[in-house]
């Protein structure tokens, strides 16, 4: 493809300091862009801008991520064929399996900027798209881009949206390398497939069970109290630990989350873009364990009393938001271990070291961090325990992306 690109470069350079030809046929027409592949459902391809070969339009290729099958992106807008000046047409976006937004069109001088590319629908990974260029043959608005891993956009969906489920509320079990887990999982009551719903993971404490997350046994009712806070817009997991924990030895705990996510995003609709994890104690550190190595996944987590005793495997250093809270008594877990895990995410999403105070008051914000990667951190008067503004504080954490 690389090769074929080269040639018809040197053939559009012959007519004039123009587009690309794998961008528009001799006559202006938009020609498809292909998507790529990538695991987890991949990134979608940012869309290119290519110049006219007079006054005319720019257009760029959009392309979606697929999870292992890749598809077929849209073609981008163009404000203008290629020939020559006026006329507009908007790119729509490339559907595939992995689901990304593909990227918006360009615009150049006698045309209108092209739309933005429509979220793929599909289950994976958080998929990004990228934001149309402006044309260079002429004075043009850039299009607008499609959704991103760290922007508000429309939701990027599961292979599950748009057919009946295949799960439903309560305890099962799924085999992971030879090994049988458990989970309780909890559907909203008017769950619907044709809705993309948050996907929230409530982790036990060392010594508790999933059972103790579902029926809130330690703090603001069940989940960690987001449930109730939730408005029927998320579904909920508590796993079921190992010996009651989550020590994630050789990695098994990661592994088990990581089946449990192609099941559901299988047999629900689910909102890949919006997918977080909170836990208190070895909930919290299970939750640092999937900031470190499923980032490019999970949209955000908050650990509470956390720590790296599950490990900080790091495939990739990409960012996560972040919401934390540690006791500055906490006699279980050092508050130096928890801030450890602090000073990681800080490092991973740029930010600087001054702080600005934030609701509730204990807590603190980051200045600084990279744009939709916020740290929060809430550092109480108190020991092991979870923070009793928690459930408040981490619903709206979650719920503003």
């Amino acid at each position: 493809m690389k090769t074929r690109h080269r040639q018809l470069l040197r053939l559009a350079m012959t007519f004039a300091v123009g587009a690309p030809l794998s961008a528009c046929t001799l006559d202006g027409t938009p020609a498809d862009g292909a998507g790529g592949t990538g695991a987890n459902g991949g990134n979608a391809q940012a869309g290119s801008s290519a110049a006219g070969f007079t006054a005319g339009g720019s257009m760029s290729t959009g392309g979606a991520g697929g999870a292992g099958t890749g598809g077929k992106g849209g073609a981008g807008g163009s404000s203008g064929t290629s020939m020559s000046s006026g006329g507009s047409s908007s790119g729509s976006g490339g559907m595939s399996t992995g689901g990304g937004g593909s990227s918006g069109a360009g615009a150049a001088a006698g045309g209108a900027s092209g739309g933005g590319g429509s979220p793929g629908a599909g289950g994976g990974g958080n998929n990004q798209g990228g934001a149309g260029s402006a044309g260079s043959g002429g004075a043009g608005t850039s299009g607008a881009g499609g959704s991103t891993n760290g922007g508000s956009g429309g939701a990027s969906t599961s292979s599950g949206c748009g057919t009946a489920p295949t799960l439903m509320s309560g305890r099962a079990s799924i085999d992971v390398d030879g090994t049988m887990r458990e989970y309780v999982l909890q559907l909203p009551d008017d769950y619907t497939p044709s809705r993309a719903y948050k996907l929230i993971f409530g982790w036990h404490w060392r010594g508790g069970q999933a059972s103790d997350v579902v029926s809130g046994q330690i703090i603001g009712g069940p989940y960690y109290g987001l449930e109730s806070r939730s408005g029927g817009s998320a579904i909920f997991v508590s796993p079921e630990g190992i010996d009651n924990g989550w020590a994630n030895t050789g990695g098994r705990d990661i592994a088990f989350l990581k089946a449990m996510l192609t099941r559901f995003n299988e047999g629900l609709c689910i909102d890949q873009q919006r997918i977080f994890s909170t836990g208190f104690s070895y909930g919290g550190m299970m939750s640092d364990a999937i900031g470190c190595e499923m980032a490019d996944v999970f949209r955000a987590i908050a650990p509470m009393s956390g720590a790296f005793y599950s490990g900080c495997t790091e495939p990739n250093m990409h960012p996560i938001a972040l919401w934390l809270a540690h006791g500055t008594n906490d006699d279980v877990v050092p508050l130096a271990n928890g801030q450890e895990a602090r000073d990681k995410f800080l490092e991973r999403n740029g930010c600087g070291t001054t702080t600005t105070p934030t609701d509730p008051s204990p807590c603190v914000s980051y200045e600084g961090c990279m744009d939709g990667y916020p740290v929060t951190y809430c550092e109480f008067n108190g020991g092991h325990s979870p923070a009793t503004f928690g459930p408040d504080a981490i619903w709206d954490f979650f719920n503003q992306f």
